[in-house]
């Protein structure tokens, strides 16, 4: 017998675990930047985008439903800073 339940178990886990590492990098790359290349971006301060960034996380790790609302609104925040700075730098 075929076993959807697992296979969807396994899915939103793997999802939740790349979310995620998303919301991770995001962080990261948000902490090595210098408060001058958001500046140049035109976008939110350094500490403005920290805060939103380290609340995405700690969302995504307190909340483990990866559709969550509260995880979905993260990562549209952590993929927007990724857009935005990581996107103006080519």
């Amino acid at each position: 017998m075929f076993d959807f339940a697992g296979v969807q178990g396994g899915i939103a886990l793997v999802l939740s675990v790349l979310l995620l590492i998303v919301k991770g990098f995001a962080l990261v790359d948000c902490l090595g930047r210098s408060p001058r290349s958001f500046a140049a971006s035109d976008t939110l301060p350094k500490q403005s985008w920290t805060i939103i960034l380290v609340l995405a996380l700690l969302a995504h790790l307190l909340f483990a439903q990866p559709l969550g609302l509260f995880n979905l609104i993260g990562t549209v925040a952590a993929l927007v800073y990724l857009a935005q700075l990581r996107g103006s730098n080519r």
